[in-house]
């Protein structure tokens, strides 16, 4: 379980955070001066910390400093009610997660948690490569014993240890954020922050304000100075995911950073100084880019100093069952499901398949199959495929976003029409509404298992079904 501290002197502050985010499934704890919330850290070190600027024995930023210095990849959250950000500017400069104005709305600070207890996995937990590491339970794997994957390893041996911009490039699903993140945790950065930016799902005209920063006033909607991920990740280390879906004028930052190790914030003048690892990973065709006019080819000869490149599985079909048994006792654990055995019978099924969505489709089909299973075994009739049934199959999440947007903007203007002031709230009850009647249908009815795909309580499950006047059976 994820362990929040919330430091604040604010006891109703306390009390409106502790309670909706213990509902999500944290640890929430609680404390109101910083010699507390020290006691506590040292004693139980936490996920992420929620830290008001200003309490009665220190200041936040003096605890920040304290706690950055002996938790340096811990995400802290600096909280403060005073109009002026230059206090929180400063706390972002000594590596603060992020920070947020009160007074602010729970959706907007339950976002903010979420962010940063991806950040701390990201940071802290391991990713085990047989060539350069024993295997740790509590860790992700990167799994093959193949002969492409064993050269995969050594690469990565090989480029751990210096501060060489490396490209890793492979389809969607086949583990390039893995592999960052172990060239990461092998390098001499591995003490300090890494961060993982996905250049796809942040929008263009937002990504650049995303990386470097903005100024106050630097155009619509900036209302408050901001520190961008380049400055804020400082002597770490940064992963450019899908960096073929940025902008050129956003390219051209980037060469400059790589280059110089310099930018300047949007709308700014200051020219700022970062010492920054540079990883980056896509699944496009960068070379087809540049002849398109759309990727910068000094960038890309920046980039790929060092290149790895992932197999698709269906390459490397001999670790199908070794990545099958780790997926199979990984979920099993995750699940709390009983399942003790797996069909020998199901290996040949597996391998006969093309795996579009690669390893992740492989590991979602795993899971699929512990869900629905009905005994001790993991049969055939458990492994439904992603393209089955005339089932669409999409590569990645970003490809899955795109083809939402598809369908929902024709429907744009009839919702808009029956939901003119309500968008909101009415379209999440319907779509709510749908995942939950699908979920029981895909489970046969059955309510635990039907919660465990969708990730709630089984109280707020019941609780829906009674909102929606659904049928459990």
């Amino acid at each position: 379980m994820e362990r929040i501290v919330i430091v604040d002197d604010d006891l109703s502050l306390c009390h409106f955070l502790k309670k909706p985010l213990s509902l999500k499934g944290y640890e929430v704890i609680t404390c109101h001066t910083g010699s507390e919330a020290t006691e506590i850290i040292n004693k139980q070190e936490a996920n992420l910390i929620l830290l008001d600027n200003k309490l009665p024995d220190r200041t936040g930023l003096d605890l920040l400093k304290e706690m950055k210095q002996n938790h340096p990849k811990m995400p802290i959250i600096i909280m403060t009610a005073f109009g002026t950000t230059d206090t929180a500017i400063e706390a972002m400069k000594f590596g603060a997660f992020d920070y947020i104005l009160k007074p602010f709305e729970l959706e907007e600070i339950s976002d903010l948690v979420a962010k940063g207890l991806e950040a701390n996995k990201l940071m802290k937990r391991a990713v085990a490569i047989p060539a350069l590491s024993e295997y740790m339970e509590d860790s992700d794997q990167i799994i093959g014993k193949s002969k492409p994957m064993q050269e995969i390893f050594k690469l990565i041996g090989q480029v751990a240890e210096s501060d060489v911009t490396v490209l890793i490039r492979g389809e969607s699903g086949t583990g390039k954020e893995l592999v960052a993140r172990a060239i990461y945790q092998h390098s001499r950065r591995k003490d300090v922050p890494f961060l993982a930016i996905n250049c796809a799902a942040i929008p263009e005209t937002l990504l650049e304000s995303e990386l470097f920063g903005h100024e106050k006033g630097a155009f619509t909607g900036a209302s408050k100075k901001r520190i961008g991920k380049f400055e804020q990740c400082n002597k770490g280390t940064i992963l450019l995911d899908e960096v073929g879906d940025m902008s050129l004028s956003t390219q051209a930052k980037i060469l400059r950073v790589l280059q110089e190790g310099e930018f300047e914030r949007i709308g700014g003048n200051e020219t700022i100084k970062v010492d920054v690892r540079v990883l980056a990973s896509t699944n496009r065709k960068l070379e087809e880019l540049i002849k398109e006019g759309k990727f910068r080819e000094d960038l890309y000869y920046r980039l790929k100093i060092m290149t790895v490149v992932l197999p698709p599985l269906r390459e490397r079909k001999e670790d199908i069952q070794e990545l099958t048994e780790y997926f199979f006792h990984l979920y099993n654990r995750q699940l709390g499901t009983q399942v003790r055995y797996i069909d020998p019978s199901i290996f040949n099924k597996l391998s006969s398949y093309n795996w579009p969505g690669n390893v992740r489709e492989l590991a979602n089909t795993v899971k699929r199959g512990l869900i629905l299973s009905k005994g001790e075994m993991l049969t055939e009739e458990e492994i439904i495929f992603d393209e089955e049934d005339g089932a669409i199959s999409f590569a990645s999440e970003e490809d899955l976003e795109k083809n939402l947007k598809k369908m929902l903007d024709p429907l744009f203007s009839d919702i808009l029409r029956f939901w003119g002031t309500g968008l909101h709230s009415n379209l999440l009850e319907k779509v709510e509404k749908f995942l939950i009647q699908k979920a029981l249908a895909e489970t046969g009815g059955n309510q635990v298992q039907a919660t465990k795909l969708l990730g709630i309580s089984r109280n707020t499950l019941r609780h829906r079904i009674e909102k929606y006047g659904l049928s459990s059976s």
